[in-house]
């Protein structure tokens, strides 16, 4: 099948159920099997219980529920009936469920805290299946997924269903997907990796998912010879790479192994590509657009680049270095209730500003330098953290790191390095210095390196920053600190 970027992921499964009815869709290690034509009876299923419940053409569906099979069918049912899917992470506590429940004003919640209907009782649905909503376009909203709130109130992204489908068909075609292909799915499926790029991808392309519960490196180990593709964040990766069981030979049957949403480290990729035989497949995306970039299927994928822009999509750059602006169909259509910040960061040319800080190379392919509200300042000199993390990354037993600006009485911010030491390393902070000053102009240089066991991360896996910025805001506050 040849998934039209005209329809949706749902209008996807049924077609394939009624042309494959027996064709494998999902399983689990533990033992469920849902070929297309059953996971598509799920999702009339899941359909009909929301349009019972008065759920039709706008409405807000928020969903806080456990990674299941029928999660996914939830959110193709909100497709199916052009309700507007809002997942939400597992892990937001109930303040938190307060605040999107009062901003997204959904017509039901399901499975949250706040006493919402069960996902299990939508399942057991008995009445006569819905026909899909009629008078939908593609400029209807599809799904409204909120950004993490670091620095400000979670504001909620508004994607079309045009959005997640040309963005599916384009990553399709890009990555080679086929009906031949097993996804293993180790991803939550709160965002829009794990839902949007895995799932959508699977059904542009009637391939079919081994749908893990959450990431285990033991059992990705096991299955790695079912599977023909993975997608993941570094921190998967990098835990592989510790993994004795993981060798070539496991990974025969791969094609294809993808990185994002956070990331990885050149020598991540390095290693990895010494350890497999595979270079890892790195992309650069977000909330508000869906994928933007992407490394070549065929042809080089450079370690540290995100790669070029994909089919459809143009990503622009003023300066050498300076903010990543992108414009194409996967470009959502603004923030949920927030006018003024939607006209914030669009360019009237259509040009939405990522917040991301980049440079692109003569070839086009996109490097990132770090977000905008990460580049520090210090002392009236521009520095991008992720130039320094490099140079960091690379000595001797540093397991990897993380830069960022502290409040300085001298220079406004100081460079300050957060680093992990590689297990059993004994790291000096003279010796790695000495070393960064044969490497790094002086401005460059932390005035501070700080050790940790780990790094306070997302459930992405992504380094948060702010949080480390809060830990050590008052670390030049004593004399002599500045050293």
């Amino acid at each position: 099948m040849q998934a039209s970027p005209n329809t949706d992921p749902a209008t996807w499964l049924a077609e394939l159920a009624q042309r494959h009815p027996e064709r494998p869709f999902l399983s689990t290690p533990g033992g469920e099997r849902l070929s297309y034509g059953t996971m598509n009876q799920l999702v009339d299923r899941i359909a009909a219980a929301l349009a019972h419940r008065a759920v039709a053409r706008g409405d807000r569906v928020v969903a806080q529920v456990e990674k299941s099979a029928a999660a996914i069918a939830l959110y193709l049912a909100c497709l199916r009936i052009g309700a507007v899917f809002v997942p939400l992470n597992t892990a937001y506590t109930t303040a938190e469920i307060e605040y999107f429940l009062g901003d997204a004003d959904p017509k039901v919640a399901i499975g949250v805290v706040e006493g919402g209907i069960a996902l299990a009782e939508l399942t057991r649905s008995e009445l006569a299946p819905v026909a899909p909503a009629t008078g939908l376009t593609q400029s209807d909203l599809a799904a409204l997924l909120y950004t993490s709130g670091t620095t400000g109130r979670s504001k909620g992204a508004m994607l079309t269903r045009a959005n997640l489908a040309t963005n599916a068909v384009t990553l399709a075609q890009a990555w080679r997907f086929s009906e031949r292909d097993v996804l293993l799915h180790a991803l939550p499926i709160f965002h829009v990796h794990g839902l949007f790029v895995a799932i959508n991808t699977v059904l542009a392309s009637g391939g079919s998912l081994l749908f893990l519960p959450k990431f285990d490196a033991d059992e990705v180990v096991r299955l790695l010879p079912a599977a023909t593709v993975m997608m993941g964040v570094p921190t998967f990766y990098t835990r592989l790479l510790q993994h004795a069981g993981f060798t070539r030979e496991r990974c025969a049957s791969v094609r294809l192994f993808v990185s994002g949403s956070a990331p990885l480290l050149a020598e991540t990729h390095r290693e990895f590509r010494a350890r497999t035989g595979h270079a890892i497949l790195e992309r650069y995306g977000m909330s508000e657009t869906l994928m933007n970039t992407s490394n070549p299927y065929d042809g080089e994928r450079v370690a540290g680049s995100v790669g070029p822009a994909l089919p459809g999509v143009e990503i622009r750059i003023a300066d050498p270095v300076g903010m990543i602006e992108v414009r194409g169909p996967n470009v959502f259509r603004g923030y949920w209730r927030m006018p003024e910040k939607t006209a914030a960061e669009f360019h009237e040319d259509g040009f939405f500003s990522t917040g991301d800080l980049g440079r692109l190379d003569e070839r086009g392919y996109l490097f990132i330098v770090g977000r905008a509200k990460d580049l520090i300042i210090s002392g009236g000199y521009n520095v991008y953290p992720v130039e320094v993390e490099a140079e960091i990354d690379a000595l001797a037993g540093v397991a990897e790191s993380a830069v960022i600006g502290v409040p300085h009485p001298d220079f406004g911010e100081g460079v300050t390095a957060v680093v992990v030491p590689r297990p059993g390393a004994a790291l000096d902070v003279r010796v790695l210095r000495a070393a960064l000053e044969q490497r790094l102009a002086k401005y460059k240089l932390p005035k501070r390196i700080v050790f940790v066991t780990e790094m306070p991360r997302n459930a992405m896996g992504k380094v948060q920053k702010a949080a480390l910025r809060e830990t050590y805001s008052g670390l030049y506050n004593s004399p002599n600190s500045s050293h």
